[in-house]
């Protein structure tokens, strides 16, 4: 367990790293952040900053000295600068970092824990593309099986006809058929060095441009119906790679059951709802598992509850939203350019609360 004052190591410099931070001062921790140059907004809430790119040893070292537990803020870390690191420090098992930055290798890992993935097919090559179309046929979506984000990096193909114009990008990818679903929905966990497992509520995600856009609870009742299963395997994903913090996997909840999507070893935007709706926010709890802390509670407190991202030039007129009627809390990142498909915060609304 980690005493007050102690300082958590943290790679990454975007808003998730932010608010991360805040949380850790609040429990009375310093907070280091690592990133290379750029619009770095957690550094506003840090102890100390580090800017130097991720190959830099002197810069990583230096970190390493200065900290005493480091995490992640989002899965495309570099697995080399994490493995740079004393083992020591990391909370959080590298192998989780290596599965979720590769989508054939995040595929394989969850169906052979008993999950179903959407259909799918490795691509190697442009003759790849006319085999896995064969074999899977179309709608489908060509993606790249490293670094995608927010919907970057992928292809859509409804009929044949587009389908005939994917071109393979000359990185390897993974091919998959499209699933016919009601909505999306996310299963955030938290774990504890422990090994207590502790869950939030499912919100319904809803997405635009491949960006989520809206989290809604209630879910419906669809998604409750299928979080039990969805659950059952997140807690699998966590034990198997015996998993230290928050760990997300999200879903497509169909007329068959959950298929999985894709899994993020951090904190989620669909969580975000968890600041003011929950007993304890994702930010919080991830805290309280890296630094050995007990876990909070994880209840939800309002009876409805909307998280809304801030995209773009909206934030431009973000505090218009606080007249607004539905309790909305405001959260806004600091980030310097607004430019179009950017999250520049989000908004929470939530109902009356549970007794």
């Amino acid at each position: 367990m980690l005493a007050a004052g102690s300082t958590i190591g943290i790679l990454g410099g975007g808003q998730l790293g932010r608010m991360m931070a805040v949380a850790a001062l609040q429990l009375g921790y310093r907070v280091v952040g690592y990133a290379p140059e750029g619009d770095n907004v957690a550094a506003d809430a840090c102890s100390d900053f580090i800017t130097a790119a991720w190959d830099d040893a002197e810069a990583l070292a230096r970190l390493a000295q200065g900290c005493d537990v480091v995490t992640w803020e989002f899965e495309n870390v570099p697995v080399s600068t994490v493995q740079s690191l004393p083992a020591a420090l990391l909370a959080c098992p590298v192998k989780a970092l290596e599965i979720a930055q590769d989508r054939l290798r995040e595929k394989h890992f969850v169906a052979a824990l008993g999950g179903t993935p959407a259909p799918y097919a490795e691509v190697a090559s442009a003759e790849g593309i006319a085999a896995a179309l064969a074999r899977i046929g179309t709608p489908g979506i060509l993606k790249t099986a490293r670094d995608g984000y927010d919907g970057k990096g992928q292809w859509r193909a409804r009929t044949a006809l587009e389908a005939g114009g994917l071109a393979f990008p000359g990185v390897p990818c993974v091919y998959e058929g499209f699933v016919t679903y009601e909505t999306e929905f996310s299963v955030i966990l938290v774990r504890g060095r422990d090994g207590d497992v502790r869950f939030w509520d499912s919100t319904a995600n809803l997405h635009e441009g491949g960006m989520l856009a809206r989290s809604i609870l209630p879910a419906g009742a669809l998604v409750e119906a299928q979080v039990p299963q969805a659950r059952e395997l997140a807690a699998k994903v966590a034990a198997e790679l015996g998993y230290v913090g928050v760990l997300t996997l999200e879903f497509f909840a169909t007329k068959h059951g959950p298929v999985f999507n894709e899994m993020a070893p951090r904190v989620h935007n669909s969580g975000h709802w968890t600041i003011e709706g929950a007993a304890t926010s994702q930010f919080e709890n991830h805290v309280r598992a890296i630094c050995g802390l007990p876990l909070g509670g994880t209840k939800t407190r309002f009876a409805s509850i909307e998280m809304r991202n801030i995209v773009g030039g909206d934030a431009l007129k973000a505090h218009a939203i606080l007249a607004e009627p539905g309790e909305p809390h405001l959260h806004l990142y600091g980030k310097a350019e607004a430019r179009e498909g950017r999250k520049m915060g989000h908004v929470t609304r939530v109902g009356h609360a549970l007794k």
